[in-house]
């Protein structure tokens, strides 16, 4: 994987909690998705597998089937903005799976994403989404807050729908 072509130097920052390059804004969202085993391995499958985010009506082209580290992916918001990422990383432990991208060239922010589903001790199974990011494009910088605003609504989305995605899955 060729460092040099992200669009930012922390690559893999996402990987340790509360981790945000000065200049970067941080978000850290952890939302409930449900209860049990089913629910944990049915959330794991769609977020490594593009599913979830395909499931929120964004496009995805990716050169694989599965998130692994180097494969390209580009995420397209209505034909129009086009969001090219790369995957860094991927977890895959027993309680533990998902994966993190960095943007590249042409994003319209900078920074890295990862979404990570985790099953408690207690059963409980829950999405995390930790990024850093800033504008990288005119039309990212002049919408400021309302920018940050966007990408907060988009992973509460992330949350609510892998939740209903995996309710038939629930152990309760």
């Amino acid at each position: 994987m060729r460092l040099e072509d992200f669009t930012y130097d922390d690559v893999g920052g996402t990987r340790r909690a509360g981790f945000c390059p000065p200049g970067f804004h941080p978000m850290h969202v952890r939302m409930r998705i449900g209860e049990g085993e089913k629910v944990f391995h049915r959330a794991a499958e769609a977020v490594l597998t593009w599913e979830m985010h395909r499931e929120l009506g964004v496009g995805i082209e990716a050169g694989a089937d599965r998130a692994a580290p180097g494969v390209d992916v580009t995420v397209s918001f209505a034909g129009l903005i086009k969001a090219p990422c790369r995957v860094v990383y991927t977890v895959e432990e027993t309680r533990r799976a998902g994966w993190a991208y960095g943007t590249l060239a042409g994003h319209p922010e900078c920074g890295e994403e990862a979404f990570v589903v985790d099953r408690t001790g207690d059963g409980t199974v829950w999405l995390t989404v930790d990024a850093f990011s800033r504008a990288a494009k005119w039309y990212a910088r002049a919408g400021g807050p309302a920018t940050r605003g966007i990408q907060h609504a988009y992973t509460r989305r992330c949350g609510s729908v892998l939740k209903r995605m995996c309710a038939p899955y629930s152990d309760v």
